[in-house]
């Protein structure tokens, strides 16, 4: 297919159609789910009319650590009195998630009245779910009166279709080793895509502490102003709160937050570059109510501890590998995994080792869904591993994890000894299980 060709779909949605119309419309329309590149996008924008989505524009892009920098961003900025619109992906249950303007979600039919506009202005272009849903979230915010625009990269950075905005700042999180069909088997290839989002005398925030070489070679070239965690600003943990130092200012006795703290330093460094005024007590109070549906996310069910993460590659395991340890739990931890086929499952399953008891793995029944008895295969080429179980699925996998807490939780000797049933390996997963807890 051509890059304006135009798929066989015959039953076009109208703006007073249903959402779930629109979306099985977008999946429907373009022959490829992921289509790098921004000329189609550009086009498109161009005919809508569509110019900036706010006043500044800040975008994120990253492997890990995207989704808790925004959010610091939007509470920060929102504690500040500002009108923040903020765009995201994916969503863990709904597609309203993906879009919401001062911290509210918007309703279906707005929606589907910016599908409708960006279907009429796009004609004969052909674009894919990801870059229709993108438009369609910047027409949604070219509605509104916004201060600060806040938008999420879905891959990469430079050909995704988030890149079609000039950014005021442009935020790198961690680079590691994720989508590599797409983005190469490097971390050097894969920072240089990254780094595509920075603009010309615009600042670049890299709060990656061991950037490849290539984020400051592509930051030279685009003429980026380049501040990097680590030597243009840092931060030190404590018991109970935090320093931060920072480009131009120093932050004290900080609350510690839920989300990690790096991305919180590289949020503040962000806000920093910034002409918006952010005082002492929004920054307070953005830190302590940030959270995330999906990060660290904790909550009880049944009389046992869940923890849910949508954890899916060796740098975010290694990262939730160091939280449980700090935890200090005596208790044993129970992991439900469901992955994709495209993830280094082996890599994964090795950053966790000695802190799993035991394994309880889902087949995922999705599209690019793994089963469990591949899990379980590369589960086994990774030494030292706790017990393993394979299941049908995520939520057969996380009953069996449930009863085996509840009954190890019976049997235990004081509250130290608690057991946790930890949920991670993919967003599918994560909202799996999360409908169930819900249900």
């Amino acid at each position: 297919m051509s890059n304006n060709a135009q798929s066989n779909v015959t039953d076009r949605p109208t703006a007073e159609s249903s959402l779930y119309s629109w979306l099985t419309y977008l999946q429907e329309l373009h022959s490829r789910d992921i289509d790098l590149g921004l000329q189609r996008v550009r086009a498109v924008l161009d005919k809508a009319g569509l110019g900036r989505p706010a006043s500044y524009v800040i975008t994120v892009a990253g492997t890990n650590g995207k989704g808790s920098t925004v959010r610091y961003l939007e509470t920060m900025l929102a504690a500040a009195g500002y009108r923040v619109g903020v765009y995201t992906s994916p969503h863990l249950q709904d597609y309203n998630e993906r879009v919401t303007i001062s911290g509210q979600q918007l309703q279906d039919q707005r929606h589907c009245q910016a599908f409708a506009a960006i279907d009429q202005a796009r004609g004969e272009t052909s674009l894919t779910y990801f870059e229709f849903g993108t438009l369609a979230a910047l027409w949604l915010m070219e509605q509104q009166p916004l201060d600060v625009a806040i938008l999420e990269v879905g891959l990469g950075g430079r050909l995704d279709a988030v890149n079609v905005i000039d950014a005021d700042v442009a935020v790198l999180t961690s680079i590691g080793i994720d989508h590599v069909a797409f983005l190469g088997d490097n971390r050097e290839q894969i920072g240089a895509e990254k780094a595509g989002i920075a603009r010309t005398a615009k600042p670049l925030i890299c709060g990656d502490p061991q950037p490849p070489s290539s984020v400051a070679a592509q930051a030279q070239q685009l003429g980026a102003l380049y501040y990097r965690v680590g030597h243009d600003f840092s931060f030190t943990e404590h018991k109970d709160h935090w320093h931060y130092r920072g480009i131009e200012s120093n932050l004290l006795q900080l609350p510690l937050p839920e989300l990690p703290l790096m991305n919180a330093a590289t949020a503040l460094a962000a806000l920093e570059t910034l002409p918006l005024a952010v005082s002492a007590d929004a920054i307070d109070e953005g830190l302590r109510t940030a959270r995330l549906s999906g990060r660290m996310q904790s909550c009880q069910h049944n009389g046992c501890d869940v923890l849910l993460d949508v954890a899916h590659n060796a740098q975010a395991a290694a990262y939730l590998a160091r939280q449980l340890t700090k935890r200090s739990r005596r208790g044993p931890v129970y992991a439900v995994v469901g992955m994709l086929e495209d993830k280094d499952h082996q890599a994964v399953f090795a950053q966790l080792q000695g802190v799993i008891s035991q394994w309880f793995l889902g087949s995922l029944d999705e599209p690019r869904g793994h089963s469990a008895q591949h899990l379980a295969e590369a589960l086994g080429n990774t030494e030292g591993n706790a017990p393993q179980q394979c299941f049908a699925s995520v939520e057969a996998a996380f009953d069996a994890a449930l009863q085996a807490a509840q009954g190890y939780q019976a049997q235990a000797e004081s509250e130290t000894e608690k057991p946790l049933v930890f949920v991670f390996g993919s967003f599918y997963t994560v909202s799996r299980i999360n409908q169930q807890l819900r249900s």
